[in-house]
């Protein structure tokens, strides 16, 4: 398709400049690369490159190879790239499955107050509109990025993100369509008004059922309809299509008044501080492959065990107190058969894994693992509780930790934010989790030439180069 797609008429402001929804289409209208401060846009550039990986590891899953091979016999085949199969879909579509995959085993970034997972919105609707449009640059696509990482947390911050996942909505599905169609909008030059658009048409298509993290393999797609309903609703917009105007202000129907039901959304957060706050830098990456809010304890019983070493049947029980949002979405008594979603996402499986192996990473997630004795034996001792002094606001992600031992010792530790918000990978600790999570899936010059690409965005004359560098067939993690 030509780059003809791009929105090319006169420039106009969104139906109320002053609102909120206003105020942000014009931000997005006017931003340039050159306004992003240069610590951000380092940081930026760890986030796509991290996605990058989250993508290879999440390409030849078992339930990846069963979305792709179903979403292509129906949708057809298209011509946008789907990462890791040598293969290509409908630009929606690819979006979609390029979406499921980084989001495809819980190793991505996350926001830890929103909550999101932005590469897996901002990435595919990226990768897709640029083959759309051709010949765009670095610059551009990294501008793109910039643009969704700040979008998605500040809808999420105006929905209290951490409430909407206690009262049960996967938070980042439903306001992730937002980050994937301003990301989008950026290459496709949207002005203030047709950026009001895709924002109505993104809100219009949010969604998101947390009870999908138990058993579902569709939690793992959620992100990715963010980002294909994000992508159609810039590429909608730029055709001239029109969608709810003023979105997030609508009392009636409105985004922020139907979502943020019962919970005071605040209106103001969405264009709060732009270009001098900026979220993309508070986005971190993780170091376990395991929901945001069970790294707390994972950090706690590692570093009980690194002063003193845990034998599993050593234990009695381990009592562990989480804020509000946490138990809900990491506690329940799990039962034998799990998934590999359901033990990613359950404070006791993760813990008693931990205990066992001494990592909690890919490995310790697969299908082969969680079906084994030894942890089923200790899972039981396992329990979690809600402390509502932990849902203070700055403390939702601590949490305590009592493990009581059979000599009748009880260690105790408690972690007031996990690792991931107190020390946030840096750059080099960046390289190594991509190099780690991509070994032996692509060659070593293969992920040589990703790395210099991404970390050298801003002088590629043509992201295509990228892309051809995603495209080939990667090797299936668990094969």
């Amino acid at each position: 398709m030509s780059s003809t797609i791009a929105w090319a008429g006169d420039q106009q402001a969104a139906t109320d400049p002053a609102g909120p929804t206003g105020r942000l289409c014009a931000w997005l209208q006017n931003v340039k690369l050159e306004d992003v401060p240069v610590a951000t846009r380092e940081r930026a550039k760890d986030i796509l490159l991290d996605g990058f990986g989250c993508a290879i590891v999440g390409a030849q899953l078992p339930w990846s190879r069963i979305a792709v091979e179903t979403a292509l016999r129906f949708e057809g085949q298209g011509s946008r790239t789907v990462i890791g199969w040598n293969r290509t879909a409908p630009a929606t579509t690819a979006a979609l499955l390029n979406g499921t995959f980084i989001q495809g085993f819980e190793l991505d970034d996350v926001h830890p107050r929103a909550p999101l997972h932005s590469a897996s919105l901002v990435i595919p609707s990226l990768l897709a509109c640029a083959e759309e449009l051709g010949g765009v640059s670095g610059e551009a696509f990294l501008l793109g990025a910039i643009a969704g990482f700040e979008v998605g947390p500040r809808v999420g911050l105006a929905l209290r993100g951490l409430q909407m996942l206690s009262r049960g909505w996967h938070s980042g599905a439903v306001f992730g369509t937002h980050a994937a169609a301003a990301a989008a909008g950026i290459l496709l030059k949207l002005d203030a008004a047709r950026f009001e658009d895709a924002f109505g048409m993104a809100g219009t298509q949010s969604s998101g059922l947390m009870s999908a993290q138990f058993e579902a393999m569709c939690k793992r797609m959620h992100h990715g309809f963010s980002a294909r309903n994000g992508l159609f609703s810039s590429l909608m917009a730029a055709g001239g299509y029109t969608g709810i105007k003023r979105v997030f202000e609508r009392g009636y129907g409105g985004f922020l008044s139907m979502f943020g039901e019962g919970h005071d959304p605040l209106p103001a957060e969405i264009a709060a501080d732009l270009g001098s706050r900026w979220e993309t830098e508070g986005i971190v990456l993780k170091p376990y492959a395991a929901m945001g809010a069970l790294h707390s304890p994972l950090d706690g019983i590692f570093a009980l065990m690194a002063e003193t070493p845990i034998a599993a049947a050593d234990v009695v029980k381990i009592d562990i107190t989480l804020s509000g949002a946490a138990y809900h979405h990491g506690w329940w008594e799990l039962e034998r058969p799990t998934t590999p979603i359901g033990a990613q996402m359950n404070v006791a499986y993760a813990i008693a894994v931990a205990i066992i192996d001494g990592q909690a990473l890919a490995r310790q997630f697969s299908p082969a693992r969680i079906g084994q004795d030894d942890v089923w034996a200790l899972i039981p001792k396992i329990k979690a509780f809600h402390e509502p002094d932990l849902d203070k606001p700055g403390a939702a992600l601590g949490m305590r930790m009592a493990v009581t031992l059979a000599n009748g010792t009880v260690r105790t530790i408690g972690v007031a934010a996990p690792s991931m918000v107190a020390h946030p990978l840096d750059r080099q600790a960046t390289i190594a989790k991509f190099r780690n999570l991509t070994d032996g899936l692509i060659s070593e010059g293969r992920r040589a030439a990703i790395i210099d690409t991404v970390l050298n965005l801003d002088s590629l004359a043509d992201t295509g180069a990228l892309t051809e560098l995603l495209a080939p067939t990667v090797t299936a993690v668990f094969e």
